[in-house]
C-alpha cells in the first residue's frame, strides 16, 4: 500500500518555493501527497492570476492534491499586512483542516519558512489523528524574525521565543539545515540528536542545466562588462544594501566595468532601488523583476559571478538554498555572509567571502574577481559544481528526507 503524507506549507505552487519540487518528487516515488497551503500572493502581496479571495480552494497539479486555505494577502508588504498574513494562514488553515480529517496519513510534514506559526495546523492535525509530525526548520524563529523587523521590547521578545520554542517542542521530529542549527534546536527543545536530523536543502536538477539563452534574458547583460547576478527574494534578510554600497566603492577603480543584475522581487525592492539612486550607482544596476524559476539557469549562464548575502542578524547558522543552486550553476560566487555559508564557499574554493554587511571587503573582492584571468574564474566554477555534487544532490537528500519523515531514521 502506498505511503500517504499531508504537507502543511503556507507557500506552494505557483509561488516559487522548493516544497513544490519536494512534493512532486515524492509523487514520482509513489507516495500520495496532499498539501494544505494558502492562496498564492508571495512576494508582491497580490493574488496570482486565476486566484482571488474566493479560491480556487482545491486543485491537482503534477499529481499533488492541493487544498488551499483562505489567506490575507501581504499587499503593500507593510508591517501590518505582513503580520495579518503571518497570523491569518494558521487561523484559516485550522478550519480548512476539517476537510482532511477523513483521510488517513502515515506522516505529517510542515515545511516551515517564516513564520513558525504556520506549523501550528500541522501540529494540531498530528495530535488529533495521532500521526507523527516533522517540521523542516528553514527559518529559525524567533531569530529569523529579527532579520526583517526590529523588536526592542524584552517582554515581546520573551513571548516570541516561548511561542516559537513551543512549536519545535511539540513536533515529533525536526529537520535542521546545518549542525549549528541542530545544536540550537536541541538546546531550545531538549530533544535528542536522533530526533533532529541535519538535511540541507537540495538543489533542483534544473540548476545544473546549461540552457540556450533567449534575447529577452540576454538583454539584461552587458557584453563588455563583468556581470554579477543576484537571483531571489529581495528582503531585509538578503542585505542587498551591502552590494549597493560595495558597488559604489568598487566603482572608484572599475569605471563601469561591472553590471549588477538583480532578478526577483520582494518587500525591500523599492528601498534598494532608491538606495542605488541615492548613491549614484543606479546606472550599474538592472532590476528585472520576478521571473519563473525555470528561467533562472539561463540568467546564471549569462553571469560572470553570482552574489549572495545575509544580514548580521541572520546568524549564519544555515546554508541558504541559493548557495546550492549557485554551486550547481558552475559559476564563481561572491558572498557577504557569516558562518556556515562562508565556510562552505571557502572549503569549496569556489569564490570569495566577506563578513555580513562588510561592504568594504566585498568591494575589494569584487575588484579582485573582475581582474582574475578567465582560467581562474573557470576553476572556481568547476570547484563549486564539484561541491554541489558532493553535498547538494537531489536524489541523496530526498531519500534522507523521506526516510526521516516516515521512519525517523536520523541523519547526523
Amino acid at each position: 500500500m502506498a505511503k500517504r503524507i499531508l504537507v502543511v506549507s503556507q507557500h506552494y505552487w505557483p509561488e516559487q518555493f522548493r516544497i513544490t519540487d519536494i512534493c512532486e518528487s515524492f509523487v514520482q516515488k509513489g507516495i500520495e501527497v496532499d498539501v494544505l497551503c494558502g492562496l498564492p500572493n508571495y512576494p508582491k502581496g497580490e493574488f496570482f492570476e486565476g486566484y482571488n479571495k474566493n479560491g480556487p480552494f482545491e486543485e491537482t497539479h503534477n499529481g499533488v492534491n492541493i487544498y488551499r486555505a483562505k489567506e490575507i494577502p501581504r499587499k503593500g508588504n507593510t508591517s501590518l499586512r505582513i503580520f495579518l498574513n503571518y497570523m491569518g494562514f494558521p487561523f484559516f488553515a485550522l478550519f480548512r483542516m476539517r476537510t482532511l480529517l477523513k483521510n488517513k496519513y502515515d506522516a505529517i510534514f510542515s515545511y516551515e519558512t517564516s513564520p513558525v506559526f504556520q506549523a501550528y495546523p500541522a501540529l494540531r492535525f498530528a495530535k488529533k489523528t495521532k500521526t507523527p509530525c516533522t517540521i523542516y526548520v528553514l527559518d529559525l524563529w524567533p531569530e529569523n524574525l529579527y532579520t526583517s523587523f526590529t523588536v526592542k521590547s524584552k517582554f515581546l521578545r520573551k513571548i516570541l521565543k516561548s511561542a516559537s520554542h513551543w512549536h519545535y517542542k511539540k513536533a515529533d521530529r525536526l529537520i535542521a539545515m546545518s549542525s549549528s542549527m541542530q545544536k540550537m534546536l536541541a538546546e531550545a527543545t531538549g530533544k535528542s540528536p536522533e530526533k533532529i536530523a541535519v538535511i540541507p536543502q537540495y538543489c533542483e536538477d534544473l540548476y545544473t542545466q546549461r540552457p540556450q539563452v533567449s534575447d529577452d534574458i540576454l538583454v539584461h547583460f552587458k557584453k563588455d562588462a563583468f556581470n554579477i547576478l543576484f537571483a531571489g527574494n529581495i528582503s531585509p534578510a538578503q542585505s542587498l544594501q551591502t552590494l549597493v554600497l560595495a558597488a559604489k566603492e568598487a566603482e572608484k577603480l572599475l569605471n563601469d566595468k561591472v553590471n549588477y543584475v538583480i532578478v526577483g522581487d520582494g518587500m525591500s525592492r523599492s528601498e534598494i532601488e532608491d538606495l542605488c539612486i541615492q548613491h549614484g550607482v543606479s546606472h550599474l544596476f538592472t532590476f528585472t523583476g520576478q521571473s519563473p524559476v525555470t528561467d533562472i539557469p539561463a540568467f546564471q549562464a549569462c553571469a560572470n559571478a553570482l552574489f549572495a548575502a545575509l544580514s548580521k542578524e541572520a546568524m549564519g547558522i544555515t546554508i541558504p538554498a541559493k548557495i546550492a543552486s549557485y554551486c550547481a550553476a558552475g559559476k564563481p560566487l561572491l558572498v557577504a555572509i557569516d558562518g556556515e555559508s562562508a565556510i562552505a564557499v571557502s572549503t569549496a574554493k569556489c569564490g570569495y567571502t566577506s563578513p555580513a554587511e562588510d561592504y568594504m571587503i566585498l568591494a575589494e573582492n569584487i575588484i579582485k574577481m573582475v581582474n582574475l584571468p578567465t582560467e581562474e574564474l573557470n576553476v572556481m566554477g568547476k570547484n563549486g559544481f564539484s561541491y554541489y555534487e558532493e553535498n547538494f544532490k537531489k536524489d541523496t537528500l530526498l531519500n534522507e528526507l523521506e526516510n526521516f519523515i516516515f521512519e525517523g531514521g536520523a541523519t547526523l
